[in-house]
């Protein structure tokens, strides 16, 4: 009886292993990524689409590929309704409680003061405003997604001299908040309008609850900018498009890739007035890609957006090179840890992600992803049409093609 007793104990435990052996395959361990992105505060139109997009492809990654190497992701989501402070909070909750194995932190600001943290527990994150000063030494466990605001600047006034007709060198205007995100065009765009023989006439900066700009307006007006080049959220371009109309002052306005987001097309009914031009680092519905045919199945199957959205579109982004990186983790190292996926992506060489974003090469020194840009004319009823090639500003030849 006694020796029976056993041999039921003995098969009880190798069922037990089997069966744990047999859960690990098919559920394994989540993957967990945490992202700390403003969903309230101002702005907050630009964090709840990025939170869309990065939601949608991972439940996208979950349901459809059944994650990656059998390990479902798992989004720990915190608003940090557009305060460092609460985003160094929940960077820290996630690297010190959560234990996350990758991060995105969102604003410039709070990706520059939870550097410190991210390097100190060595967990890969990437950011989602793509300051370049994020990217200034250490940049140990930083990325960006695509190119960094340098890469607008450098667009934006290569553009500016393809086109320009006056005599003489053109005359350009700085719009910007006065904070890291806003000023974060000033010192690359002084840099570049030298090399390129363009005269930045005058910088005018504001507190982010500004709503009058006519101010600001005036002062770029009697400087002869000919051309203002803005670094700010949607809802202060349509304040400054409501300044000019009010000063009768035309310049040809352009923007940075964050110029959009949803409620930009509805506040700026009767004032867009395709009045606005912007370097777009990605592909576009016109360009019907396998990564926008990728993003229209999301739109399909989550009905999280109807059309092309910017903001939906970084997310998307974002979560594809995470994806990209679990996957070459797991491939490379067997496991996908913190330190494995920080290895991998360091590993990634012109990768290719279906012309969604220009393909990304990371290295130990260079965490920049790429230096590709396009500048696109964004219309009033939300769409937007390539009015040059894509280039790498100061090493290939900008076309106009539009």
């Amino acid at each position: 009886m006694r020796g029976h007793k056993r041999l039921l104990a003995v098969a009880a435990l190798a069922a037990a292993l089997i069966c744990g052996g047999l859960t690990g395959t098919l559920h394994a361990k989540d993957i967990t990524v945490g992202a700390a992105i403003n969903l309230t505060g101002p702005a907050s139109t630009w964090g709840q689409f990025h939170a869309k997009g990065h939601q949608d492809y991972f439940s996208y990654v979950n349901d459809v590929k059944g994650g990656v190497a059998g390990n479902r992701i798992e989004l720990l989501l915190v608003d940090t309704g557009y305060k460092v402070p609460e985003a160094v909070a929940a960077v820290r909750k996630f690297a010190v409680q959560d234990k996350v194995d990758m991060i995105a932190t969102w604003s410039a600001g709070a990706g520059l003061a939870a550097k410190p943290i991210i390097k100190r527990y060595q967990i890969p994150t990437i950011n989602y405003s793509t300051a370049w000063e994020i990217l200034e030494p250490p940049i140990d466990y930083m990325y960006l997604p695509f190119g960094s605001y340098r890469l607008d600047c450098y667009a934006v006034l290569e553009y500016i001299a393809a086109i320009h007709k006056g005599e003489g060198p053109p005359k350009v205007g700085l719009l910007t908040y006065n904070n890291a995100y806003g000023r974060s065009i000033h010192k690359p765009s002084i840099e570049y309008a030298k090399a390129k023989q363009i005269d930045i006439v005058a910088i005018e900066e504001f507190p982010t609850k500004t709503v009058d700009l006519t101010t600001e307006l005036m002062r770029l007006k009697k400087a002869g900018a000919e051309y203002v080049f803005m670094q700010m959220l949607p809802a202060a371009i349509i304040s400054a498009f409501k300044s000019a109309d009010r000063i009768n002052y035309d310049p040809v306005f352009l923007g940075t890739w964050t110029s959009t987001d949803p409620d930009f097309f509805r506040m700026g009914a009767g004032l867009i007035r395709d009045r606005l031009r912007m370097q777009f680092p990605g592909g576009l519905p016109s360009d019907d890609t396998a990564g926008i045919r990728i993003l229209k199945e999301l739109w399909s199957r989550y009905k999280t957006v109807e059309s092309f959205d910017t903001a939906y579109w970084e997310g998307v982004v974002v979560a594809m090179i995470m994806e990209r990186a679990f996957q070459r983790a797991h491939q490379l190292y067997g496991k996908i840890d913190p330190e494995t996926i920080n290895k991998a992506m360091e590993s990634f060489t012109n990768e290719d992600f279906g012309g969604l974003v220009p393909n990304i090469t990371y290295t130990s020194q260079d965490h920049g992803a790429s230096f590709t840009a396009r500048i696109v004319q964004v219309h009033e009823d939300g769409t937007f049409t390539p009015l040059t090639n894509f280039f790498v500003p100061g090493n290939e030849k900008i076309e106009i093609v539009k």
